[in-house]
């Protein structure tokens, strides 16, 4: 319990200050392009549940442009994701700007992944339980499959990592998370670009079993 409340935080905060100021001429590089491929919008940010729920504002690289169709709708992730992103992805050095976010407190290092607000009412009780700790950057899911694993493998391995953090635990996603950057394995799931959205998914399933 006192790592879970205080140890881990002061790590958060020492490792994200260290990232960010190593980091800095890199990050740096990488914004100035992102600037001029995504028409002067170089960074992503969206409103996602955090801790108990609450909203917050995460930020990342920008890797899909905002390119539209002639009815003016976005168009498919695939063909908006430009070849920077992609590479961004791959290295997953898109998700390097939610260090500010963890400095902020709104998220932690490691922990559950914070995903969509519309998700929040389609979770069943043991799945919402992945809010009881703040969302990570990378974190147990993340090392055991990522994207390439089903929604409920996902919340199940997010679930477990509540139950079970502890800084032996933390050690172990770090190095795993370095392997899984390493070898840009399971980035995306099978046909999209990322991952399908879980409310769709949740809709599938709800259909399928009607049948």
């Amino acid at each position: 319990m006192f790592y879970k409340t205080v140890v881990k935080r002061i790590i958060d905060l020492i490792i994200s200050i260290s990232l960010l100021f190593i980091l800095f001429p890199m990050l740096l590089i990488i914004t100035f392009f992102l600037f001029v491929i995504n028409d002067g919008k170089p960074f992503f940010f969206q409103i996602r549940p955090g801790k108990k729920e609450k909203l917050f504002r995460i930020i990342k690289f920008k890797t899909m442009n905002d390119r539209r169709d002639r009815c003016g709708n976005l168009l498919s992730d695939v063909e908006r994701l430009t070849a920077v992103g992609k590479w961004l992805r791959k290295t997953s050095l898109d998700e390097l700007p939610q260090l500010i976010n963890v400095l902020k407190g709104d998220m932690s290092l490691i922990g559950p992944r914070p995903l969509m607000p519309e998700y929040l009412p389609v979770y069943s009780k043991i799945q919402a339980r992945r809010h009881e700790l703040k969302p990570g950057i990378t974190g147990w899911a993340q090392v055991n499959g990522r994207n390439a694993i089903s929604w409920d493998k996902k919340f199940e391995l997010d679930v477990w990592y509540v139950d079970n953090v502890s800084m032996s635990l933390d050690l172990k996603i770090v190095f795993y998370t370095f392997i899984k950057v390493m070898s840009s394995n399971e980035i995306s799931a099978d046909g999209h670009a990322t991952m399908p959205s879980f409310a769709e998914d949740k809709k599938k399933s709800i259909i399928q079993k009607s049948f």
